[in-house]
């Protein structure tokens, strides 16, 4: 399934959003110029578990030392596809959860989650020495925050089927709650057949991006309903 815009309307130009997406464009066109620096880059900006664990429990008072790469890994990208459908995704559902938490909420929102989504890898991935990079977990935040503030808005997706391609408007609540579920299933899956060991694909981070995103989306829920709007606050375009 392939999202292609939601059905809600924002009342404010989402710049945050817009930054974000701009932020990791420019730092991914330096990724591709890197040209034979790239392996070094990704592994110096990059979040290697080992690494990162094993710093923290050196130092565990040392912040400087162990948090920037759970900041920079979510600002790089291994490609084309993991680039654009990490920003395409962060921009059909970004716009909403921005204009509902404001700006700078919105933006510390956006880091902690990709913290907490990479804190879930590593602790999925402990011994593992490959980098972990991407705005997935980040972006899986945007996904579950979304969930919950708009679960009745419809989401225009393209759904292949067998050789036929159709347009369905699909709820919000079912689209997101079966991307989630996928994650949970494919992490479950990877661990089991590896031995307790992920592959290239970060399920954890994104399962944990999701749930993190959900629960802190919940005071924004309340707020809402304490200002007598619709729980969901969503506006239906024609």
């Amino acid at each position: 399934m392939i999202p292609l815009r939601d059905t809600n309307k924002t009342r404010h130009v989402p710049l945050v959003t817009l930054g974000l997406i701009a932020a990791n464009t420019v730092i991914f066109l330096l990724e591709l110029s890197s040209g034979n620096e790239y392996m070094r880059v990704i592994a110096t900006f990059g979040l290697i578990p080992h690494r990162a664990i094993s710093a923290f429990l050196t130092s565990p008072f040392d912040v400087i030392g162990w948090l920037p790469p759970f900041v920079t890994s979510i600002f790089l990208h291994g490609g084309w596809i993991h680039f654009i459908g990490n920003m395409w995704f962060l921009w059909i559902f970004g716009d909403n959860v921005e204009d509902r938490m404001g700006r700078l909420r919105f933006l510390g929102f956006y880091l902690g989650c990709g913290v907490v989504a990479s804190v879930t890898q590593v602790l999925f991935d402990v011994t593992s020495q490959v980098p972990v990079i991407g705005a997935s977990g980040a972006v899986a935040g945007v996904l579950g925050a979304y969930l919950l503030l708009f679960p009745r808005a419809k989401i225009l997706t393209l759904l292949p089927i067998f050789f036929f391609i159709t347009f369905v408007r699909i709820p919000a609540v079912y689209f997101l709650g079966f991307w989630f579920l996928k994650q949970i299933w494919w992490g479950s899956l990877t661990l089991s057949a590896m031995g307790g060991r992920a592959t290239d694909v970060a399920w954890w981070a994104h399962a944990g991006g999701f749930v993190v995103g959900f629960i802190t989306a919940v005071a924004f829920r309340k707020r809402r309903v304490e200002s007598g709007r619709p729980p969901d606050g969503s506006t239906t375009a024609p």
